[in-house]
């Protein structure tokens, strides 16, 4: 079993930068592929970023892809977040999401994902 908890949400201005936190129990996230998804409201939850921590295995939302990276930090079993130059667009709640396994190229469907997180909300501000 493994638990997420999100973190560091919060409310920012348009072109700031935000890092948000996601720790783990149970299990490394170096074993798992690991994924965040946000839902803006009333919008369907959407892809952000996932990864196996494979640079070939990496893949960001065309949406964020520039901006936001993903990372983490093995000692801590926290996987970061950042996010720069945000958008009004980027306002959501945040879920990190795991699953040891992912079916070949669907990455980015919720579905796929086992442990979730209960989110963080991220409101971007003009």
């Amino acid at each position: 079993q493994v638990q997420l908890v999100e973190s560091g949400g919060g409310l920012v201005q348009a072109g700031d930068s935000l890092r948000l936190s996601c720790a783990a129990s149970g299990r490394t996230f170096s074993l798992l592929w690991v994924a965040w998804f946000r839902q803006a409201p009333g919008k369907e939850r959407e892809f952000v970023v996932a990864t196996n921590w494979r640079p070939v295995n990496t893949y960001y939302a065309d949406s964020v892809k520039g901006r936001f990276t993903i990372s983490k930090d093995d000692a801590k079993n926290i996987v970061y977040l950042q996010m720069n130059s945000l958008k009004l667009e980027d306002t959501a709640v945040y879920y990190c999401a795991a699953s040891s396994m992912i079916k070949t190229n669907t990455y980015y469907l919720d579905s796929g994902y086992v442990y979730w997180g209960q989110g963080t909300q991220v409101t971007v501000s003009s």
